[in-house]
């Protein structure tokens, strides 16, 4: 979904596409705003922290994923267990036992049920104090494994930093209720589909994370919806925007002479100015300013509309 926005509530746009990368919460606010208009940044942390309609939790290919509240049961039933053993093996290549892995989530929870809703970096201090290993990458793991097995999720965002909260007293029981993972799904293929048409099974598998066998079937029983086809506005996407991770073969997106420049590889996807839905350079914030750093010399149509997409975003971050 990337087309010429509108009055779209933050909800509306996180529910049509049904997760948005959030590793880099700043991102994932900016991949809301080019999808509707008027937002801004702190509209987007308050519906995360006084609405509690939205939150962040491990889901999908293993990152953090925004999603709607209603959406985090069944994503989490879905993704989560094919994750654990790789989180489990990851902590022992961290130093960290399974017994020690057990008592961190412990912690984890007995720290979130005393205190309420706390940041990364407080949530490690508890856990080394109790002599927890916290070496290396093992805070990070720790509370991914804290997440997968459903004892936090991150909720509030406090002085620029989202906290963690117990996924009980956050989001309620809703996490416990039994999923149907057939019903699961039927559910994820078509939602994908709502955001993501034209796509296939082979996209949906590689978006979700999930082996192609369990999502081919029911890919095949929804009835995608075709829109009339329009190329959408320039837009100014954040690092790890939905319309360069939702599905598997991003060149339709990315001219292959430009593709090391937006996605150099180790994991990073840069921040991408698009026209007509093709990637035309890339971009940066500086100082509450924007950058763009274009491929080739534009049209003076499309810089135009880019420098008023630099000067929305610069907006939408102030507000």
């Amino acid at each position: 979904m990337l087309d010429a926005g509108g009055t779209r509530s933050v909800r509306e746009v996180v529910g049509r596409l049904l997760a948005v990368q959030a590793q880099d919460l700043r991102s994932a606010r900016l991949a809301v705003r080019a999808r509707a208009s008027g937002l801004t940044a702190t509209a987007v942390d308050r519906v995360l922290t006084e609405e509690r309609s939205l939150v962040v939790g491990w889901l999908q290919r293993g990152t953090l994923h925004m999603v709607r509240r209603e959406d985090y049961a069944w994503l989490h039933a879905l993704t989560a267990p094919r994750q654990m053993a790789g989180s489990r093996r990851r902590l022992g290549e961290e130093g960290v036992s399974p017994a020690e892995a057990e008592r961190a989530v412990e912690l984890v929870e007995t720290s979130l049920a005393a205190e309420g809703p706390l940041a990364r970096a407080a949530l490690a201090e508890r856990l080394a104090a109790a002599g927890i290993p916290m070496e290396g990458q093992a805070t990070p793991h720790l509370l991914r494994l804290a997440a997968l097995e459903g004892v936090a999720v991150l909720g509030p965002v406090r002085d620029g930093v989202q906290a963690y909260a117990l996924v009980r007293e956050w989001l309620g029981e809703e996490l416990t209720t039994t999923v149907d993972r057939d019903a699961a799904l039927a559910t994820l293929a078509a939602r994908y589909l709502a955001g993501h048409v034209p796509a296939t099974a082979e996209d949906l598998a590689a978006w979700a994370g999930l082996p192609l066998g369990q999502v081919r079937a029911p890919f095949g029983e929804v009835e995608p919806d075709l829109p009339a086809a329009a190329d959408p506005p320039p837009r100014l996407l954040p690092a790890f925007d939905p319309y360069l991770l939702g599905w598997k073969d991003r060149s339709f997106a990315v001219p292959p002479e430009h593709a090391r420049r937006v996605h150099p590889g180790g994991g990073v996807l840069r921040a991408t100015a698009t026209v007509n839905g093709v990637a035309v350079g890339t971009w940066r914030l500086r100082g509450g300013r924007v950058e763009i750093d274009a491929f080739v010399p534009l049209p003076p149509e499309h810089a135009s509309a880019l420098e008023a997409e630099a000067a929305d975003v610069e907006r939408f971050e102030a507000g």
